[in-house]
């Protein structure tokens, strides 16, 4: 509940509470997932009584304790699979990207990592009976690679069965044929892309923070925040931190924003969408040499990572390389005008 009244957990008065409202804090749920360090750092409030709001605040919200295997089944049946619309790679993943799970996805350049984000961000809000979430996305572009032109393409490139449910869905009067139709739905779409650019590792950080306030934002309308792309997380941090001497702070603060990027996925239902650089490692004899960059955090904190690879022409391989449910595999797609195609 975002308007929860937070006067009523203890040690929170009028001014205290003004101060987590503030710091992004606006429901029990938020704070109950915060740290007492991290409270008292961002609210400006005591330690001691950090403590007892993120402690009052866990009772309130009901959570921290343990529970049946049937009560995670049933929880997992919020999840929503968000689907690429082309069926090999939607089996690969078992449906589609998740919503509550960072999704790590990495190659070299031109391997078509840009091309997934675009194309999510459009995909997440079609009808849920034709694949998407019917949400709104929310893109931190890192390497100014956001382009409203991409988006108008890939629009334009749906089936025509999807565009007329969507716009359907959308009152859009008119068909797929008709030009003035088209306009209206690129334009819908685009206004429910939410945009950021970042021009440093400390300013994409605060941007993470203010997607949670967005997303808080935007719970209770009428397409809420689904999809979160971060394109790319690591290359400021690669470019900043440079040397053995500055790679334990550069993890330790990749770390503190892969954990505010998982808060926003697992407090609002979003799919989050995390593009990656990659390393060519010298030492390899046989086999790919290319390795993704960030190290065993990104790894372990990454719910699936996805490795896309150029063959021949426009086509790309995709290759599953960690689930927690999922068994390795590939499958192959196209990289079209027209957005992300089936082989």
């Amino acid at each position: 509940m975002p308007d929860a009244d937070l006067e009523s957990l203890p040690g929170v008065g009028p001014a205290t509470a003004d101060k987590l409202h503030e710091a992004g804090f606006d429901s029990f749920q938020s704070l109950a997932v915060a740290s007492p360090s991290e409270l008292s750092n961002t609210a400006d409030v005591g330690e001691s009584t950090s403590a007892d709001i993120v402690r009052a605040a866990r009772d309130a919200a009901d959570i921290g304790g343990f529970e049946t295997g049937s009560a995670v089944l049933e929880r997992r049946n919020e999840i929503g699979k968000l689907s690429w619309h082309i069926d090999e790679v939607d089996d690969l993943l078992g449906g589609g990207i998740e919503t509550q799970s960072i999704t790590e996805v990495y190659g070299e350049f031109g391997s078509g990592k840009s091309q997934v984000t675009h194309q999510m961000a459009v995909n997440v809000q079609l009808p849920k009976e034709v694949g998407g979430l019917h949400g709104s996305a929310m893109f931190i572009d890192s390497e100014d690679t956001f382009r409203p032109e991409r988006i108008d393409d890939m629009v334009r490139g749906l089936p025509d069965d999807v565009l007329q449910a969507t716009m359907d869905d959308r009152e859009i009067e008119g068909t797929p044929s008709d030009e003035d139709a088209m306009e209206e739905l690129v334009n819908d779409i685009l206004d429910k892309i939410h945009v950021a650019k970042a021009f440093n590792s400390n300013h994409q950080m605060l941007l993470a923070e203010k997607a949670k306030e967005l997303a808080a934002e935007h719970e209770e309308a009428d397409y809420p925040v689904r999809l979160l792309c971060v394109d790319s997380l690591t290359a400021h941090f690669r470019a900043e931190y440079v040397g053995r001497g500055e790679l334990a702070e550069r993890q330790q603060k990749l770390n503190k924003h892969l954990h505010d990027l998982d808060k926003v996925g697992n407090l609002y239902n979003t799919a989050v969408i995390v593009t990656n650089q990659v390393a060519s490692n010298p030492d390899s004899f046989f086999g790919d040499p290319t390795q993704p960059i960030g190290g065993n955090i990104l790894g372990h904190k990454s719910t699936f990572r996805i490795y896309l690879r150029k063959s021949k022409a426009n086509k790309r391989i995709v290759r599953l390389v960690d689930a927690p449910n999922l068994a390795d595999g590939e499958a192959v797609m196209r990289v079209e005008d027209g957005g992300l195609k089936p082989e």
